[in-house]
């Protein structure tokens, strides 16, 4: 359910105050029936809730609540607080854990604070590291939309620190989740993928820095022998301002902003973040917690709801692959 406090409990009630969005799936939040209840009444809003107790089959019909801890003080909408952070943490691991015991099929989170989040039992900057973590997986940061899919070599870490922590191995296993991700659960047969440069205008043959000719093209040219779909390093600037993604199956960018940046703004209230790496599908949405408007009913349901549909499609495809290894093994 992300931090109470946020919008993330009003995007999923608004998501399924729409009857049409329970012929595709059965919604089961982990979190508090109250919380839900409270908001509802507050935002008026009409959508159908069910408090999932005990060994309860979920309603097909309703927004099933699973209730994950026993107190709860007063909700203070647009503050982030202790309280909302342990809650997102409590509802996290409980969705988490369900999906992974295969109660559920997949896993849509809203937004977290990544700041009262943070405690000695979750030291993750995000969902993402999270879940690297908690499956001990090779995770990988891949903003989604029809026209643009975007993924990430590293993700929440300083600016300061992301040169350093480009390497050949690191490199290899974002390139290699982000191929296998294409490839299965978006059936992509012979993924084509742009890497972006490190530094502006990809180093300027060496004018402006040495990590794009010292790393990332003999990097490059070692995938081209390897026959991998590999083309780059491009200048991010003129790369999205030519539209020249367009070309491409998907992107690899070095870092954060240098990749979410330009995805935002062509594909935002639409985009989709997937993590792709892992023996779950997980998705959400491409905003934070917008505390601002939090608890004024005017948040935005769109990427939430792309996010679900996103989750539903990935776990088809896996599905069929999965059902077309096994033809092949017989």
């Amino acid at each position: 359910m992300g931090d109470p406090h946020g919008i993330g409990c009003e995007i999923i009630l608004k998501a399924f105050e729409d009857k049409r969005m329970f012929e595709f799936l059965t919604p089961i939040v982990y979190g508090h029936p109250k919380i839900f209840i409270t908001l509802k009444k507050q935002l008026n809003l009409n959508t159908p809730i069910f408090h999932l107790k005990g060994k309860a089959k979920p309603n097909p019909q309703q927004l099933n609540i699973v209730q994950c801890w026993d107190t709860l003080e007063p909700l203070q909408l647009g503050k982030p607080t202790p309280h909302s952070g342990l809650w997102a943490q409590r509802s996290l691991r409980a969705a988490t854990e369900a999906t992974a015991q295969g109660k559920a099929d997949g896993l849509v989170t809203a937004p977290i604070d990544k700041n009262n989040i943070q405690s000695e039992d979750f030291p993750f900057t995000g969902h993402t590291d999270f879940l690297a973590d908690y499956f001990k997986s090779t995770a990988l940061m891949f903003m989604v939309h029809e026209d643009l899919r975007v993924a990430l070599v590293t993700d929440h870490i300083p600016v300061q620190q992301v040169s350093a922590a480009i390497q050949p191995d690191l490199l290899d296993q974002k390139l290699k989740a982000l191929d296998q991700s294409l490839r299965v659960d978006f059936r992509c047969a012979r993924p084509k993928i742009a890497v972006l440069g490190i530094n502006p205008h990809s180093g300027d043959k060496g004018v402006i820095g040495q990590e794009d000719d010292e790393v990332l093209m003999p990097w490059l040219q070692k995938n081209k022998t390897q026959k991998q779909l590999t083309f780059g390093p491009y200048a991010a600037d003129g790369f999205f301002g030519s539209a020249a993604y367009q070309k491409f199956d998907a992107v690899l960018a070095m870092y954060h902003d240098q990749g979410l940046i330009p995805f935002k703004t062509l594909a935002f209230g639409q985009g989709v973040n997937f993590t792709a790496g892992l023996p779950i599908v997980r998705t959400s949405p491409d905003h934070g917690t917008a505390f601002d408007i939090a608890g004024q009913g005017k948040a935005d349901a769109s990427s939430f709801r792309a996010a679900i549909y996103s989750a539903l499609e990935i776990i088809r495809n896996r599905n069929n692959a999965f059902e077309a290894e096994e033809v092949e093994d017989e």
